[in-house]
Formats: structure tokens, sequence, C-alpha cells
């Protein structure tokens, strides 16, 4: 996001515009902790990519946001459409890098390599998706995770902090939102 600034005025088109300025402001006098905290309680992204989807990885990143212009745009990517190729590969070409200099990248702003953080997206995603009344089938599509049962592996896997431990089934019974 871009803040538009003259003096002491700070203008932004739209409400979620408006909060990514509100989060941006937050950042700026309070430092990153502070924005993130609100971002997560808000369900929004620190530095809310235009259009996209609102899962919150990104906010949840223990470190402050990247400033690394190249890898943020790369994670923005990520959260937007959770279910293109993310590969290694695929996310080093479009970022005209290394693939070894990209895990180092992502390690050094993220903590995860990439695999693992677009894992984490999709996960979330597919936590939303499911919320919402999606089936697992139409939730494994929409997320890029490769069937029903690779979705029910990844609920079921216990690593470090992802961790559901109940099927994608139990998961939308009991957070489903919507009557569909």
């Amino acid at each position: 996001m871009r803040l538009g600034a003259r003096g002491n005025l700070y203008t932004s088109a739209g409400v979620s515009a408006g909060i990514g300025l509100s989060l941006a402001l937050i950042e700026a006098d309070e430092g990153p902790d502070l924005a993130r905290e609100v971002a997560r309680d808000l369900v929004v992204f620190m530095q809310r990519p235009g259009g996209q989807s609102q899962f919150s990885v990104p906010a949840r990143t223990p470190r402050p946001a990247p400033r690394h212009d190249t890898l943020r745009a790369l994670l923005d990517e990520i959260a937007a459409d959770p279910a293109a190729d993310h590969s290694r590969t695929a996310l080093a070409a479009r970022a005209g890098l290394g693939p070894r200099h990209l895990t180092r990248l992502f390690r050094e702003h993220t903590g995860d390599t990439p695999a693992a953080y677009a894992e984490a997206v999709r996960l979330e995603a597919a936590q939303s998706f499911l919320a919402n009344g999606e089936t697992a089938t139409a939730t494994a599509h929409r997320t890029g995770i490769r069937s029903d049962e690779s979705l029910r592996r990844l609920f079921l896997r216990r690593p470090f902090l992802r961790r559901l431990g109940i099927p994608p089934s139990a998961y939308r019974a009991r957070f489903r939102t919507t009557t569909r």
C-alpha cells in the first residue's frame, strides 16, 4: 500500500484502504508489533494487497514485514492466490532470483521456507473456506491442495504451530459460519 501524504494529511479510498492506512500509521507511530496485533484482531493484512482475500498468515509472521520489495510482492501473491504454483522454482523465476537465494530471503524475513510459508497460507485459506461452508473437495481445489486426502493429511498433521489435529469435515462442522 502506498500512503498519499501531504504535510499531516493522509488519504485513502474506501473502507479497506482506510484500514490499511490506519495500520500503516499505527506501525509508523507504535511499531510493527502493535500494528500486527491490530491486523490479527481485525483479520486483515498489515500491508493489504489491493483486492485480495484476507488470510492472516502474513499478519502472524513473527518478524517485522519484509523490507525486501521483491519478497513482499511474493508474499502478497501467495496470499492472493493460494492455489497458484508457489513452488520454490516458480517463485524464484517470478522474482528473478535463484532458488537458493530465495530460500535464504524467506528464512531471513519469515522464518520459513517458501514451501512452508505457502503451506501455512493454504491451510489458513482452507480453514476460511471450510468455515464458510465449502466442501472439502472445493476447498482443496481453491487452495492448491491437490486432493481431499491431501487436505485431510494437512489438517491432521501436527507440525510446530499448525496444530489442528482434526479432519476437514470436523473443522467445517465445528466452525461453519454460514448455512449453505
